[in-house]
């Protein structure tokens, strides 16, 4: 065993290790201890991946199903999924004085899309101490509001929601999500500070540290593309949101601005809560929604799907293609082409699994095909909103879910590296091909 663990790449010890979490996360799951009453060992298993994987995708209410132990644990698991568990033990290794090994530092860079130069030290002290601070920010403006809508536990449902925002998971205690904040410019506004601050990575958050303290005059070009695409597209989702969905159209002015944004932001960031009952949209704007989940995040951040920098340099390579240049260039920068064949790649694993499982759910379930898509495309990006058709699900499509939101925390094309091993170099001949 010990033998076959030495020959295993960093890659692959990852992607085997956040396997061994989610089945040791199911087995306690599984406990009585944890729950309020008899809960089927699927919809266990389909929890804990959902938390590990940040989703919030649940078959059951969470308040309902589980006692205060049982969500202290789902929170445990999502805190362990958004933050990483190597990023945890490296920052106990480090507390200790002790020195982190290479295979250690290799594992934390895969896990957070980090380069090679990258202070692996400084990223995960960075790191933790900048969530501690935030969650618990969080945590007290959240508790304040939930106090004055004369919530109980107020303290509890704080604490509980800070840390599943800014791990963007979704999970709620609330049955419909935050649907009943809807116009509480408060509640919206902190859940949005929270979940933008979760997705637009420790990347951009280490370099504006490292900036007010004097190390960097200037950021990053990884964080100037990630601030431009998310400011470029929250904008214009809010504004498409806001005049493409009759129903949303029906709510005052103000009320309909809040809508559009935090249903927007909760499908581009893949926190995954709602304030409007997501089977009401329209199919034109729920369609809109499902790219956004697609898109997803950013890189080294909480959120899930295929990530703003890959998106931005697949739009520069076929921006570069229009114009018959030789050099990928974004924002007056050139894309590596080791780079840029990752994020070909990469979307085309997306869109490779997304159809095959969405055509095995159909083959499984007697549902609208839209809402089956909908639903596969928000595992995968590790979203959690769904038209409702969560609970109706088979157990094997329930666990093809499991499978989706198991791969959106370890990546599908980490997967597919882990699965297929480097082939021997052949003999290479170059040859024409039409396309």
């Amino acid at each position: 065993m010990r033998r076959w663990i030495q020959h295993l790449k960093p890659l692959q010890l990852l992607i085997y290790g956040y396997l061994l979490l989610l089945i040791i996360g199911f087995l306690l799951l599984c406990l009585p201890i944890f729950h309020q009453g008899s809960i089927n060992p699927i919809d266990n298993l389909f929890v804990a991946a959902s938390a590990l994987s940040t989703t919030g995708l649940s078959t059951h209410s969470i308040a309902d199903q589980y006692n205060f132990s049982g969500q202290i644990f789902i929170l445990i698991l999502t805190q362990i999924g958004g933050l990483g568990y190597m990023s945890i033990g490296s920052f106990l290794i480090l507390m200790q004085n002790k020195s982190l090994s290479l295979l250690g530092s290799e594992m934390v860079k895969y896990d957070f899309s980090l380069n090679e130069s990258y202070n692996i030290f400084m990223f995960i002290r960075n790191l933790i101490l900048f969530t501690i601070t935030i969650e618990i920010v969080g945590a007290i403006f959240l508790s304040l509001i939930f106090y004055q809508a004369g919530h109980q536990q107020y303290i509890w449902l704080g604490i509980f929601h800070s840390i599943s925002a800014f791990c963007t998971a979704g999970f709620s205690l609330f049955p419909n999500s935050f649907e009943q904040f809807y116009d509480n410019f408060y509640l919206n506004g902190v859940l949005g500070f929270l979940s933008m601050t979760g997705a637009l990575g420790f990347i951009v958050i280490t370099d504006f540290y490292q900036m007010a303290i004097g190390q960097k005059e200037k950021i990053s070009f990884t964080s100037k593309v990630i601030l431009h695409f998310t400011f470029f597209v929250l904008l214009w989702s809010t504004v498409i949101l806001f005049l493409s969905d009759s129903n949303i159209a029906s709510y005052k002015p103000e009320e309909r601005l809040y809508l559009a944004f935090f249903q927007s932001m909760s499908s581009f960031t893949t926190v995954g809560f709602n304030t409007y009952p997501i089977a009401d949209i329209e199919d034109a704007p729920l369609f809109f929604m499902l790219i956004l989940m697609f898109i997803g995040a950013s890189p080294s951040g909480t959120g899930g799907g295929m990530k703003s920098t890959t998106i931005t340099a697949l739009y520069a390579q076929l921006k570069t293609t229009f114009n018959k240049k030789k050099e990928v260039v974004y924002m007056k920068r050139k894309i590596p082409e080791n780079k840029l064949k990752m994020a070909t790649s990469k979307f085309f694993f997306y869109i490779i699994v997304i159809c095959i499982c969405t055509f095995l759910l159909l083959l499984l379930e007697d549902l609208n095909i839209f809402d089956l898509l909908f639903e596969a495309v928000s595992a995968i990006g590790t979203v959690g909103l769904s038209t409702g058709i969560t609970s109706e699900l088979s157990n094997l499509g329930k666990l093809i879910i499991v499978v989706l939101m198991f791969l959106g925390r370890v990546g599908p094309l980490s997967f597919g590296l882990v699965l297929f091993s480097p082939e021997e170099e052949e003999q290479i001949v170059e040859e024409d091909i039409a396309l």
